[in-house]
């Protein structure tokens, strides 16, 4: 390698697991010990285009959040978009990135580099950018970022340590139901510790990080906003269907919290109902306008009004899909995991896994 610094790469076996909360967490943390912290993404997943180039959404808020200047920060390789997959499949174009992998940080001053990988351990291997392959190119050790589903998740774990190796130092397990914590503690991480797989933090679910904000569901309901569309990053942690009595409804409504709403435009009673509740935003099916009262009444109480030209059941598919799925870019969730991680990582076996000594432990 062109320079002196240590590679941690961090993986999932699936997407949406945690792994840029756990590198804005982690970086954080090792921020504040006095390292100087790199970071890379050698694939592109979350892109955007503006002026006509790939852009990678994560890159740019990693760095953001970390304060990273230029040298300690570095876009994609490659982006995994259709034309380039297609490209590749028909067998023109396929690049050997290895080379490219192993200049991808030649000139930095970072005493540790993090990369994020794939959604899975194989997202990349097309293009010999596979988890393993990028970890063998950098001589990189791995932490595993698995989200809670059930105690099969051993089996995930267990494969994973015989596909990478001793490269794997350990791994983080997120977004653990408040139930299954004792499980976790009691069951997965002694058995995983006899397989030789590290336990380095259990992260409990948390419903911040699992909402999603007005502006999201907006965008991905192509909606139109009525009014109050300056609260767009209120959170919404539920969704709640507006479809019954008023009677019936209020009692329902006041039971959720930080919901989304989705009901007629031709409901005003349900609407009003709603309002006077924990709700975050009413979304409107029918293709009905609603009543310059509850325009007014939601202008008064700060709560954003979207209209769709979706039927509710196809509404609430869509805004349903969203939970615990969406990526970290609320400032708020973005405190929120590094809180999170800051209380339940084990900084210090970690890094004494990785071989790093910190210079206030000399």
């Amino acid at each position: 390698m062109a320079n002196s610094a240590k590679y941690l790469l961090v993986a999932s076996t699936e997407g949406y697991s945690g792994k840029s909360g756990t590198i804005l967490g982690l970086g954080t943390l090792l921020q504040k010990q006095g390292l100087k912290i790199g970071y890379g993404k050698p694939l592109g997943t979350a892109i955007t285009t503006k002026s006509t180039e790939l852009v990678e959404e994560d890159v740019n808020f990693i760095a953001s959040h970390l304060d990273l200047t230029p040298d300690l920060v570095r876009s994609p390789l490659l982006y995994l978009d259709q034309p380039t997959i297609t490209k590749a499949l028909q067998g023109q174009s396929i690049i050997d990135y290895t080379q490219a992998l192993q200049d991808y940080f030649a000139e930095t001053t970072a005493e540790l580099i993090l990369l994020e990988g794939g959604a899975t351990l194989a997202e990349g291997s097309l293009f010999n950018l596979s988890v393993s392959q990028m970890a063998e190119i950098t001589d990189a050790a791995i932490i595993l970022v698995a989200r809670y589903h059930s105690l099969l998740l051993t089996d995930s774990l267990l494969t994973a340590k015989q596909f990478l190796g001793d490269r794997l130092v350990g791994v983080l397990i997120n977004d653990v139901p408040l139930t299954q914590l004792e499980n976790c503690q009691t069951l997965i991480k002694p058995f995983l510790e006899q397989q030789k797989i590290k336990v380095f933090g259990i992260i409990p679910q948390d419903r911040l990080l699992r909402s999603v904000s007005v502006r999201e569901i907006s965008q991905r309901l192509q909606a139109k906003v009525l009014c109050r569309s300056d609260r767009l990053d209120l959170m919404v942690e539920s969704l709640t269907i507006g479809a019954m009595n008023v009677n019936s409804a209020l009692e329902y409504f006041r039971q959720g919290i930080n919901m989304a709403v989705v009901t007629g435009g031709d409901r005003t009673d349900l609407q009003l109902a709603a309002l006077e509740t924990s709700t975050q935003c009413l979304i409107l099916t029918g293709h009905v306008s609603p009543q310059p009262l509850i325009l007014s009444r939601a202008e008064d109480l700060e709560i954003p009004i979207l209209a769709v030209d979706f039927d509710t059941l196809t509404t609430v598919e869509i805004v349903d899909q969203a939970f615990g799925v969406v990526r970290l870019q609320e400032p708020i969730k973005v405190q929120k995991f590094q809180e999170l991680i800051a209380e339940h990582f084990d900084l210090k076996g970690f890094l004494a896994e990785i071989g790093i000594i910190l210079k206030s432990d000399l």
